[in-house]
């Protein structure tokens, strides 16, 4: 195991937190039975929220943030992994309550680890990363719910955020027609080599918000973004078709009606990638690293690439709703 080791700290005084990047040792890691050395990360909307005073995701502090990684096992006392397997982590407590993966070496517990599948690289798992495992997740609910190639198209909201774009080129590779909803008029583009069969501002895809039932317009919806816009969806998916729910950006409140279950047989479907079961996450990973994998590969979903020195402003950008695809972490 390395000596000393880099990682992106983040201290709270009073109502404000900085970052700062900081060496440190084996010994002011957490408790677990297996250490990493950490290879990539990602920026996510929790990491975000994390170095914020009122984020209101971590709850001690000095902490090291970063809700997924990537990396080759280090130490292991866990007989299922051995030195220089490569494995990936996401969601339970990482970046949350257990120091993440901001850092040059992590050590969790094994029951968190999912080993890298045969084609995908380190790299490519975190571009994927919490997001695109969500969207996959999303993705796979849906199907199970009867939405399928040629019933009509699929509407995905906050489609330039990291869990919208990953959407947005997954369904499209898989045969789905996408209607992909932004506040960002410029990313139009950007969305159609994805794959977005079109390209809707928020209130087109959302359509009228107060009306609970409207045209029916869409087979099914992926929607990380939560909120009011999520009522507007309801109201327009098709009859039996289902919406799958992953965040909140949008708001916690959605002032919906029960018209659309009850008249249109429309199901909701939320979608929770942090204690998914193992089985389930081995599958999707599995599904990602081969007849998932997007049109043209993964590497054009990364809109930047930064180190643990450039990450204060990544961080700031996608609470402020400025990202687009997946800002990537190279660690080491």
């Amino acid at each position: 195991m390395m000596g000393t080791f880099r990682a992106l700290f983040v201290e709270k005084e009073e109502d404000r937190c900085f970052t700062r990047v900081a060496a440190i040792t084996e010994k002011d890691l957490p408790p677990g039975d297996v250490t990493i050395r950490v290879a990539y990360s990602g920026v996510n909307y929790k990491d975000g929220l994390a170095v914020r005073a009122d984020g209101k995701i971590v709850s001690a502090y000095p902490f090291i943030p970063g809700i997924d990684l990537s990396g080759t096992v280090e130490q292991s006392a866990d007989e299922r992994f051995r030195v220089g397997d490569r494995v990936l982590v996401t969601g339970y407590g990482l970046g949350v309550s257990h120091f993440g993966g901001f850092s040059e070496a992590a050590r969790v517990p094994g029951d968190w680890i999912v080993p890298v599948p045969d084609g995908l690289s380190l790299r490519e798992a975190m571009i994927i990363g919490t997001a695109g495992f969500t969207a996959a997740l999303s993705i796979e609910r849906l199907q199970d719910n009867g939405v399928q190639p040629g019933l009509g198209p699929v509407a995905v909201t906050g489609a330039t955020g990291g869990v919208g774009s990953m959407a947005v080129a997954l369904l499209a590779s898989l045969g789905y027609e996408v209607a992909a909803g932004t506040g960002k008029p410029d990313a139009a583009g950007f969305l159609r080599e994805l794959g977005a069969a079109a390209v809707l501002n928020r209130e087109e895809i959302a359509g009228a918000v107060h009306k609970p039932l409207q045209k029916e317009r869409w087979a099914g919806a992926v929607d990380p973004v939560g909120g009011p816009g999520l009522a507007g969806l309801l109201g327009a998916v098709r009859y039996g078709g289902a919406v799958a729910v992953s965040g909140l950006t949008g708001g916690a409140e959605v002032p919906a009606t029960v018209f659309p279950f009850i008249l249109r047989g429309v199901s909701l479907l939320g979608i929770d990638s942090v204690r998914c079961p193992h089985e389930t996450r081995v599958r999707i990973w599995e599904r990602l690293a081969r007849e998932w994998r997007p049109t043209g590969g993964y590497d054009r979903l990364v809109a930047d690439e930064v180190g643990l020195d450039g990450l204060e402003q990544s961080l700031a950008s996608i609470i402020g709703g400025e990202s687009r695809g997946r800002v990537l972490v190279k660690i080491s």
